[in-house]
């Protein structure tokens, strides 16, 4: 080994080292592409997950996502979350376990690791790299002191052998007996696992199992079976400063104008340390009291299309000067088919934009703008987790708020525009459900005053406001602010997002929890894997570990 001197002592130099080829480590969000894409190459032709599905495994459980990266390149996914043993040593099928495939049933006081997911790139065999991910997956069970893993595995080999055996009980014992050969079964076998018995209509698509599945189960030696487990979820403090302004509608000059007025109160939030501020929606349909000539609701709206690159250049240049998220309410944009949406723009204050369009537009909207809605709600990540945005109507229909949760958003924010008291109690009695049924923060911001030449806003009423679930952790009356009606103001809060984390598993109601996978769930439409409606669904590959 060649030597090197150091002072007066001669030592041995270091070795050089180089990056490691092969790594496990825990999953993040910016991974879902590659997990999508490994997905796809290694099941081809069947359908993948959604990209939502994996970001709410990663963001209900991050530590519990593991990729296989090689050379830069995610040549392996495995999926798992926390669940309690009641549920997970009971008959069940992966749809209703898995919460749909987005991992929302992740109890953070279960005591058992249940496999969701686990895939390996067909061109990589020969790494051991399915067998890398089981020892992750291990250690984090022997790490957070679970009694063991579980999940269910595919049989492939059932469908050809079921003639000759019987049925999947008799066909597991000889596989187990090792008369019969399974290629899943076996490797988890070899891994450690055993069956416990048959899981059925597990996979209702995977027809070389013939919809069944092995529940196989690993005990963790550190663990006393006997000793009743007591997981509790700490009280920490994830704490984040929410900023919403009331913003009075008022005619201005120029857009320099505008966006002055709008910096006014990006810099007071900011001067506040608020890691979020957020503007009503339509928010910049001042805008168009400067026009000189008299527009109708269409032209009008058309106008309001050429500033929408400019409004978003200017948040986002805002968002990175003063470091605040800004959720910039909404603004009517032309879609690349022509037709017109209205768009909530988020910039992050680490200078990236993203869009929310609304889902759907009011009959006003529809009537006098032709407003069409969007066709996607996802969560979007910050640096303090995924949030989601809904706009005003949105948030009327609970299903978009369940959607954001089951993809990992703590907190949903609701840019408004309501002219009268009705229409404003409908988004905030809707808007507190939203908090109560999803156990999450609801921000709401809405615009007050009037524009008398701006058809379609010529008054309008808010009572912006940021609330909570209604446990004991939370502000009396689930409000933790509000502002006064129909004036101009700043609406600043502190939330606890580890108040959410325990409400949800040890709270006096737990409607994540408790809800019934076994009796409905929401399928979208898209086909995203586990949607039975779709009829959709990716069976392992024959020489795939497969399952768990």
């Amino acid at each position: 080994m060649p030597r090197a001197r150091r002072g007066n002592r001669t030592v041995a130099s270091e070795p050089r080292k180089s990056p490691a080829k092969l790594e496990i480590r825990t999953a993040v969000p910016q991974d879902v592409p590659g997990i999508l894409s490994l997905i796809n190459r290694a099941y081809p032709g069947f359908e993948n997950y959604s990209p939502g599905q994996v970001r709410g495994q990663i963001n209900n459980f991050p530590e519990g996502q593991f990729v296989a990266v090689l050379e830069g390149e995610i040549v392996g996914y495995c999926a798992s979350s926390r669940i309690d043993e009641a549920i997970a040593l009971a008959p069940h099928d992966w749809a209703t376990i898995t919460g749909n495939g987005f991992g929302s049933r992740h109890d953070p006081t279960g005591d058992w690791l249940y496999g969701i997911e686990m895939a390996v790139d067909e061109r990589r065999r020969g790494l051991r790299i399915g067998k890398r991910l089981y020892d992750a997956r291990r250690a984090l069970a022997e790490r957070l002191e679970l009694r063991g893993i579980v999940f269910g595995g595919r049989m492939p080999g059932y469908a050809r052998a079921k003639t000759k055996v019987g049925g999947p009980d008799l066909y597991l014992s000889q596989v187990q007996e090792g008369k019969l050969r399974d290629p899943v079964v076996g490797f988890q076998m070899s891994n450690g696992f055993t069956p416990i018995g048959v899981l059925r209509n597990y996979l209702p698509f995977d027809k070389a199992s013939g919809g069944f599945a092995a529940h196989m189960v690993w005990r963790n030696p550190y663990v006393d079976p006997n000793e009743p487990a007591a997981f509790r979820v700490p009280r920490g403090v994830e704490s984040v400063r929410l900023a919403s302004v009331q913003l009075q509608a008022r005619p201005v000059k120029s857009f320099e104008e505008f966006v002055q007025n709008i910096e006014y109160f990006v810099d007071v939030a900011a001067d506040y340390r608020s890691d979020f501020v957020v503007f009503p929606e339509l928010f910049t349909m001042s805008l168009l009291s400067f026009e000189k000539a008299a527009l109708s609701p269409m032209e009008a709206i058309d106008r309001m299309t050429d500033h929408r690159a400019p409004i978003v250049a200017e948040l986002s240049r805002m968002a990175m000067r003063y470091n605040i998220n800004i959720v910039g309410g909404s603004h009517p944009t032309r879609t690349e088919d022509g037709s017109i949406q209205n768009v909530a723009y988020v910039c992050l204050r680490d200078g990236s934009v993203h869009a929310q369009e609304k889902i759907h537009p009011t009959p006003n909207e529809a009537y006098w703008w032709k407003i069409k809605g969007g066709s996607s709600v996802d969560v979007i990540q910050t640096d303090i987790g995924p949030v989601g945005v809904l706009i005003c109507y949105d948030s009327e229909f609970p299903e978009l708020a369940r959607r954001l949760v089951d993809e990992g958003a703590r907190i949903i924010f609701v840019p408004f525009c309501t002219d009268n008291r009705q229409g404003y109690m409908r988004v905030r009695y809707c808007a507190q459900a939203r908090a109560i049924e999803n156990q999450c923060f609801v921000v709401l911001s809405g615009n007050v005053g009037n524009l008398p030449g701006v058809d379609n806003m010529d008054v309008q009423y808010a009572q912006s406001c940021i609330l909570t679930p209604c446990d004991f952790p939370f502000a009396r009356d689930g409000v933790a602010a509000e502002a006064s009606e129909n004036i101009e103001t700043l609406t600043i809060a502190d939330v606890n997002l580890a108040d959410l984390t325990w409400a949800r598993a040890e709270g006096t109601v737990r409607n994540l929890s408790d809800r019934r996978f076994d009796l409905y769930r929401i399928n979208w439409n898209k086909g995203a894997r586990g949607d039975p409606a779709a009829n959709v669904g990716r069976p392992m590959g024959m020489k795939s570990p497969g399952g768990g």
